[in-house]
């Protein structure tokens, strides 16, 4: 994984691509900075609404944090953006993660 300064090098040449926010998020959570990921996330989902593993991964981090009801409503927003997308992958491993939540309560 590229350092998160050569990211935001990449972000400074390339604002509107949807993965260098989401690449910085991974790295913020890699180093378990989950509130950090969160917000990058959020700034991959403001650039692609329909980056449906951003939703995936921002509400692990949500998890991470110990906000479940917004990691809920993240996931039910990423399952509507896959649906509308036809990514069945993406909304399969969203509905995982919903049960795997809901079966921890």
């Amino acid at each position: 994984m590229p350092s998160l300064e050569s990211l935001h090098r990449l972000l400074e040449a390339s604002p509107q691509d949807p993965f260098v926010p989401y690449a910085i998020a991974q790295e913020h959570a890699r180093q378990r900075a989950f509130a950090q990921a969160v917000a990058w996330y959020d700034r991959c989902l403001a650039v692609d609404p329909a980056y449906c593993y951003a939703y995936y991964h921002k509400a692990r981090a949500l998890l991470a944090i110990g906000s479940r009801e917004d990691a809920l409503r993240t996931i039910a927003e990423g399952r509507r953006r896959a649906a509308a997308a036809g990514d069945t992958h993406a909304a399969a491993e969203l509905a995982a993660l919903h049960d795997e939540i809901e079966d921890e309560s």
